[in-house]
């Protein structure tokens, strides 16, 4: 009997972003109602014109709880059997209060799924802005030199586990707002410190640059992170808007002040008369494929598709996605990393399973499996047939 030949490692080590929120948790019961997770918001999507493609509803996994240890295996078996090496968990800490924790605590305590993940640190006020009411703040993000020696106090135990994401061997740590931080560079070197004399390695500390970032990679490196994660969608990065609705609502965008702005986006007034952000998504691709290369230490995300407008009454909505224009990007994701040292080629997915916002790998009832599969092609991995 011959042994099978080894498979090829991915060409790219590719982390999607995971988002830990679907199950029911006490402060979403008395803010949104009982039993509300994401799901709630998913199944009231309605076309709002002709060839709008909603909703979309889950396929293979169904609609699950996050608290059930059969889901978060199947959910890790799916990934890796794409060539995805990772979740990318978002980890929700106010001020020693953890939210939406369940998931992966119990990943943590019972070593299973066995698979990578890593934590990217979702460092913002949480406020009603999905119903349009973004100044009525529910928890506030706030800071303090005693909070931070607790909260990388948690981390430490997190870093240790031996599935979590190292890159040069030291734990990958993403913080989504890091212009938010009040003095980042001082508040990442007392985390370093307290890695190394807590016998773990120094973090690798990437920020995030978003549509809503002041500063440019260079700028974000400056406050003492080692790589940034070039966030998608961006609104700067969007092409012309396919119609004229799409191009009033940039205009609004353009004109207003941004606090004006995010009030009336979300308004009524603009949803009755159906005035969504409507984008192409080759469009799209085609500005990110043809961009400048990348620095060294930025890290490109590549995203299956878009659409929040389960979330948002003024939705953004990016249409026309497929899996030949997402492989067509995730190649040119991995073909710009592909110089790097292999720790270092690190390719981000938004998301594995962000519903709410029309934004996931997991299979739906539409498209099925076609964009794992894609990601196995672009990842040079024949993906596996499960069970």
């Amino acid at each position: 009997m011959h042994a099978s030949p080894p498979q090829a490692a991915p060409r790219a080590r590719a982390i999607a972003f995971y988002l830990p929120q679907f199950h029911p948790i006490p402060e979403n019961d008395a803010w949104w109602g009982a039993g509300f997770t994401e799901w709630t918001n998913v199944v009231t999507g309605k076309p709002r014109f002709a060839g709008h493609y909603q909703p979309h509803l889950p396929a293979d996994l169904g609609f699950y709880d996050l608290r059930v240890p059969e889901t978060r295996q199947a959910q890790a078996d799916l990934a890796r059997a794409a060539g995805i090496e990772a979740f990318c968990y978002y980890h929700y800490w106010f001020k020693g209060k953890r939210l939406l924790h369940r998931p992966i605590d119990e990943v943590l305590a019972s070593g299973e799924p066995d698979f990578p993940f890593c934590f990217c640190w979702a460092n913002q006020t949480w406020s009603r802005a999905w119903s349009g009411r973004d100044h009525d703040v529910l928890i506030a993000q706030d800071y303090d030199d005693a909070d931070d020696t607790a909260h990388i106090a948690w981390l430490i135990d997190a870093f240790r586990d031996p599935r979590y994401v190292r890159v040069d061997g030291r734990p990958l740590f993403l913080v989504y707002l890091p212009e938010s931080l009040p003095d980042a560079t001082a508040l990442l070197a007392r985390w370093r410190q307290a890695c190394v004399d807590a016998g773990v390695a120094s973090p690798y500390f990437c920020g995030v640059r978003t549509g809503f970032s002041t500063l440019d990679a260079a700028g974000i490196r400056a406050l003492g992170f080692d790589g940034v994660v070039e966030f998608e969608p961006n609104r700067k990065h969007f092409p012309a808007s396919k119609n004229a609705t799409g191009h009033a609502v940039s205009l609004l965008q353009r004109y207003l002040p941004a606090r004006w702005y995010d009030a009336l986006r979300n308004s009524r007034f603009l949803g009755d008369r159906n005035l969504n952000t409507v984008v192409d998504y080759a469009a799209y691709v085609s500005g990110r494929v043809a961009r400048a290369p990348l620095e060294p230490t930025t890290y490109p995300v590549v995203f299956p598709s878009w659409d929040n407008a389960v979330r948002r009454t003024s939705a953004t909505i990016i249409e026309n996605h497929d899996r030949a224009q997402y492989k067509r990007w995730l190649d040119d994701a991995v073909s710009r990393v592909a110089a790097r040292a292999p720790d270092e080629r690190l390719v981000f997915l938004n998301a594995w399973n962000e519903w709410a916002e029309g934004c996931h790998l997991e299979p739906d009832q539409k498209h099925g499996l076609a964009f794992l599969d894609a990601t196995a092609d672009a990842l040079g991995v024949p993906r596996k047939v499960l069970p």
